[in-house]
């Protein structure tokens, strides 16, 4: 197995061996899956048999506590306007710290809707830790020792000065329970007192007691969505600013769409949408050419001995949706690793009704993964993308960077940080406002927006008309 960029490996080997072929690791036995149909017919139309997860002692028990709703296993416990105004101000302000005001929305976003609560800086230690605790889980589960202790149980039984990553698992989850129960505490706290705002926890505390939820589990139920929220969508964020550097012609095409459709004198809203094909083309080509979920994050896992293609597929058996291979065919997309929007030129599907398309070839791409694993923040996740994507290009250009010798410095598209999220390395960009004209509109937007917040906490004065949410009660119990 390789120590680094496994989705090229895994990539290899189906162009060897075809759509469906396994892996013995260690004790276990690992699917992989990469072609449309095959993930079609197993993770969607098999998926009551297909949504469970195979034992993950590093991830699962040790940094997780048992806890962790992405990882567990299937069964009865398992069943954006104002955040996009201050990432355009700091991108006009500090364009050097983009993906810092990037992580920053995509977490300020997903805070209000889970907890309630706005995250108006990145310099908080709360969001900080979020993303980095997370990038550090991500990657201890994608180091040798891990799989090693995963796939040889026996290993489990050794001390942790033999296996130190088995002690840095556990402080791992001891940080990160700490922070996930402070914010659900405090929430709870919030609802007693009458100050809570509409949001996911209001409804998970109504039928906690009902359904036997412990505060820790709660709390990494709201946990699991902060961090999936945040990371993903910064993750897909930044593969859009890199499209935009290394391929010129899109974010001039792009900027030509917004300026006929919306014009300079208003920021694009989601009733733009419509009329913003080639903008929702750079939506979907974002989450294809550069996937977060690179090797379908977590692997699913089949209940009971299954046949397939004239394949035996063993109960237990770990099943990979291998998103790279998909999303970089050349036989669905010539050219793959072109970023071209055009791809999606007759494509009026959102991500949701794609995915649940009978024909396979027709779903746009297999980044929010598949069955009943399905990404369930898929309609947020296109929607604050949209935005994200289209204000950004209203606003500004992202060129490259220069060098001492006033060279322009492309950055590596082939170059992405390590772990089962995965993300472009930092690169450097020049972010340009496209106007003095659009510049100040930005501040004026922001100006304005901040008139609904409290100018020392910048959390929300009072619920803006629109933000309440409906009630998640029976979607919670079903």
């Amino acid at each position: 197995m390789p120590t680094r960029d496994a989705h090229k490996q895994f990539q290899k080997w189906a162009e060897e061996y075809g759509p469906v072929y396994s892996l013995i690791l260690g004790t276990k036995t690992l699917i992989v899956l990469s072609s449309d149909q095959a993930v079609k017919d197993l993770l969607d139309k098999r998926s009551n048999i297909y949504s469970d997860r195979q034992d993950m002692y590093i991830g699962m028990t040790l940094c997780s506590g048992g806890l962790r709703v992405l990882m567990m296993r299937y069964g009865p416990v398992w069943r954006s306007v104002m955040e996009n105004k201050q990432m355009l101000y700091e991108l006009l302000k500090k364009p050097d710290q983009y993906l810092n005001s990037i992580r920053r929305y995509s977490n300020s976003l997903t805070t209000s809707m889970v907890f309630g609560w706005r995250s108006p800086q990145y310099e908080n230690e709360d969001v900080k830790q979020l993303f980095e605790g997370f990038e550090q889980f991500s990657i201890i589960n994608q180091t040798g020792t891990a799989a090693l202790i995963d796939f040889f149980p026996i290993l489990r039984r050794l001390p942790d000065w033999v296996l130190p990553t088995q002690k840095k698992a556990k402080e791992l989850h001891e940080h990160e329970k700490r922070l996930y129960l402070k914010h659900w505490l405090n929430c709870k706290q919030a609802i007693k007192g009458g100050t809570a705002k509409p949001c996911f926890c209001v409804n998970l505390a109504k039928i906690q007691e009902a359904e036997g939820l412990s505060d820790d589990q709660a709390a990494y139920i709201s946990g699991t969505l902060l961090e999936a929220g945040s990371d993903t969508t910064s993750s897909t964020l930044s593969g859009a600013v890199m499209a935009m550097v290394v391929f010129p012609e899109v974010e001039k095409r792009a900027q030509q769409e917004i300026d006929r459709v919306v014009g300079p004198n208003r920021l694009p809203t989601m009733d733009d949408e419509p009329n913003l094909q080639y903008i929702r083309g750079c939506v979907k080509e974002s989450l294809r050419w550069m996937p977060t979920t690179i090797l379908g994050a977590v692997p699913h896992a089949v209940t009971k001995d299954d046949e397939y293609m004239g394949y035996h597929i063993p109960a237990g058996a770990g099943v990979l949706n291998n998103v790279w291979a998909i999303n970089m065919d050349p036989k669905r997309y010539p050219d793959p690793r072109r970023f071209d929007p055009d791809r999606y030129a007759n494509d009026f599907l959102n991500a949701s009704d794609a995915a649940s398309n009978p024909d396979a070839s027709k779903r746009d791409h297999f980044t929010f993964g598949a069955g009943r694993r399905i990404c369930p923040g898929i309609h947020v996740a296109e929607r604050s993308l949209f935005l994200g994507i289209s204000r950004m290009l209203w606003a500004f250009n992202f060129e490259p960077a220069v060098d001492m010798a006033g060279k322009p410095i492309i950055p590596d598209i082939e170059k992405l940080t390590q772990g089962f999220v995965c993300m472009p390395e930092p690169f450097q960009v020049r972010i340009v406002p496209r106007s003095k004209e659009r510049a100040n509109m930005v501040i004026k937007e922001w100006e304005e927006a901040k008139q609904l917040l409290d100018p020392v906490s910048m959390q929300w004065r009072s619920v803006p008309d629109g933000m309440a949410l409906p009630s998640l009660d029976k979607n919670l119990q079903d």
